[in-house]
């Protein structure tokens, strides 16, 4: 029988939630964003992308021509670009109080906002290999904490994606190399022993939380006319000490930047230029 947690006070989660995510390291909560406000991105972002990629904002993975995330590259912090509409409807989203309620009940405390992203991955995209978030974001103490907005309804033949279940509880690994024919990043973290990943169906409006030591990733999007977009975004506890630097400057959800610490030391891989995922 799971370890019951001493519950804190909870302003929206259920204590049947808390304990998800205490025993399992994720959370969906499911319809948490009105889908007003899923068409919105959706349209927004699909808009700023359709002329092509976006000069400081887009990142194209070193995706050769003929690879559709040449054509529709991620969106890498959109908040910071306060000059686009895309900042607007995402800084609306990265800032959300009832975003920030829910982490608060995660982590016990309150959370900052560190970093956004938004995934397009249209049909035919490569996947993205199991791997752990605070590997990249290096927060210390404790951890980051992803939350997985969806766009799109997300499952495996689009390229939903995966967790594993109590990885939470293991520490950072050092990666291997991973199969560049079907993932965009050049490395992967291997599932223990013991453990095993769990495929998620995901609705839009829907967001997915997890611990940065989830094991968790994707697989390619292998159907001909469903996308599988999603706007992520990244925490930390208020009492961390330090961030990897490319997540600088973090922010409390009024807006206001947070002072915190360059992430010292190598890593777990010895490497102190890892970033970004």
């Amino acid at each position: 029988m799971p370890l019951v947690q001493r519950q804190p006070a909870l302003k929206q989660l259920t204590p049947a939630q808390y304990q998800q995510w205490m025993d399992a390291g994720y959370l969906v909560l499911s319809g948490f964003l009105d889908q007003d406000r899923v068409v919105d991105l959706r349209d927004t972002f699909m808009d700023a992308a359709r002329g092509g990629p976006v000069p400081g904002l887009s990142d194209d993975h070193h995706a050769e021509p003929g690879d559709p995330l040449h054509r529709w590259p991620r969106m890498m912090h959109p908040h910071r670009h306060l000059d686009l509409p895309v900042g607007a409807v995402a800084r609306r989203a990265f800032f959300d109080p009832r975003l920030g309620e829910v982490l608060g009940d995660l982590l016990g405390e309150e959370a900052l906002a560190a970093q956004s992203m938004f995934y397009f991955k249209p049909p035919g995209a490569r996947g993205q290999d199991f791997h752990q978030d605070n590997f990249y974001l290096r927060v210390a103490p404790g951890t980051c904490v992803a939350a997985w907005l969806a766009i799109d309804r997300a499952d495996s033949d689009n390229g939903g994606l995966a967790v594993v279940p109590g990885s939470h509880r293991l520490p950072v690994a050092c990666p291997e190399r991973s199969d560049a024919s079907r993932s965009f990043i050049d490395h992967r973290v291997n599932i223990p022993p013991g453990l095993h990943a769990k495929h998620l169906i995901l609705d839009p409006g829907d967001v997915l939380f997890f611990n940065g030591s989830v094991i968790h990733g994707s697989l390619p999007n292998t159907t001909a006319d469903r996308w599988r977009r999603s706007l992520i975004c990244h925490y930390l506890p208020r009492s961390s000490a330090e961030i990897n630097t490319w997540y600088h400057p973090v922010h409390r959800f009024d807006g206001t930047p947070w002072t915190i610490a360059a992430a010292s030391g190598g890593g777990p891989c010895g490497s102190v230029t890892v970033g970004p995922h």
